[in-house]
């Protein structure tokens, strides 16, 4: 059967979760030290997650993590066309004049739009309906990373040519099993590469940003020892969706709140990210400490038994906990166009009138 194109079920119209991968052409080093050359292109880490924090306060897509790893790219994308049907006409043609404007300042930077060049978009009905599209378009996002980065770095090794290996490759999450397992498999791909031994060490990727800004959040002041780990919680749920997360404020919150994230015009008013809305209904403090568990087990070469306040996590996910560590490390190699359980994935081809094959693994999403 032929591999369906993104375009037949990627859809910039509705909210979608998607797992993203880039790859260097002929897996060349993209960053880090290349053995062949001994040349070091370790910078262009920081090239890439300063693009997806310009680009996560442009388009109307939610980053709800990333990982930059030697010769390839992870993202974790929701699209949010929602948000996008309360901007103005104004402003989704000063958010496009950002992503591509016609003047430069003489440091490189965009220059403010006219009135004349917002006009041309506002008053172009057509034009201006095809870039409300665009800016929800997950396709759109991976396009204005691959070339930004492609440019500066032919720029900078003084050739020109192809960078990136082709198309990117797209999986669906139809699930929040298939989506906190696809997590986990991206914040853990340098634990994984053996590049970092947890976490908190594992540079570029989104779990490393969000440790590092909440270890600057002050301890709870309490006297009663029994409440300390509710107070963090609730103290993290509202700091999470704050503007005082410095490095990973431009990412989505981890924990979703659907009775309290704003929704409206309210939705997208932090202005760097799409919108307040989670992803996970878990804290961020349980998320950490079953990733460190998971990133512990596929370093070792004994598993151990999860602990029991995490185990329910997982058995409210309907994951059996022996085939949640086979699941979090076997994820690259499931990368079918959707991941999920059954169910999820037999909606899906309701949906897009499609068959839709079972992803392999997805027994284990299934498994009690």
């Amino acid at each position: 059967m032929a591999r369906l194109s993104r375009g037949e079920y990627l859809d910039p119209q509705t909210i979608q979760i998607v797992h993203a991968v880039q790859r260097c052409v002929r897996r060349a080093f993209l960053c880090g030290n290349d053995p062949l050359t001994g040349k070091s292109h370790e910078h262009r880490r920081q090239w890439i997650r300063d693009r997806l924090e310009f680009l996560a306060s442009v388009f109307a897509i939610d980053c709800l993590t990333f990982a930059v790893m030697s010769n390839h790219l992870h993202v974790v994308l929701r699209s949010r066309p929602d948000v996008l049907r309360q901007w103005s006409d104004e402003q989704v043609a000063r958010r496009w004049l950002r992503l591509f404007p016609r003047r430069r300042l003489a440091n490189g930077q965009p220059a403010p739009p006219t009135d004349v060049e917002l006009n041309m978009i506002v008053l172009d009905p057509r034009k201006l309906a095809e870039l409300r599209v665009r800016l929800s378009d997950i396709s759109w996002w991976m396009r204005c990373t691959a070339e930004n980065i492609a440019r500066q770095a032919n720029r900078e090794d003084a050739c020109s040519g192809r960078f990136w290996e082709g198309r990117y490759k797209a999986q669906l999450l139809l699930d929040e099993a298939s989506l906190l397992a696809c997590s986990m498999y991206v914040d853990l791909n340098p634990v994984r590469a053996a590049l970092a031994e947890t976490p908190e060490e594992s540079k570029y990727t989104g779990a490393r940003e969000r440790i590092d800004d909440l270890k600057e959040l002050s301890p709870p002041n309490t006297s009663d020892s029994s409440q300390p780990l509710r107070s963090k919680v609730r103290s993290t749920r509202r700091w999470e969706r704050s503007r005082r997360r410095a490095r990973s404020g431009w990412m989505s919150p981890l924990q979703i709140n659907e009775q309290s994230d704003p929704v409206g015009p309210d939705a997208s008013r932090c202005g760097r990210r799409a919108s307040f809305k989670g992803f996970l209904s878990m804290s961020l403090t349980r998320y950490l400490e079953l990733l460190d568990w998971t990133g512990r087990q596929l370093r070792s070469d004994k598993r151990g038994s999860i602990p029991s306040h995490l185990a329910p996590i997982l058995e409210r996910l309907g994951i059996g906990a022996q085939g949640w560590c086979d699941l979090v490390s076997k994820f690259g190699r499931l990368f079918n166009r959707a991941a999920g359980n059954p169910v999820s994935l037999s909606r899906e081809a309701t949906r897009r009138g499609q068959h839709y094959l079972h992803a392999p693994g997805s027994a284990l999403l299934s498994s009690g």
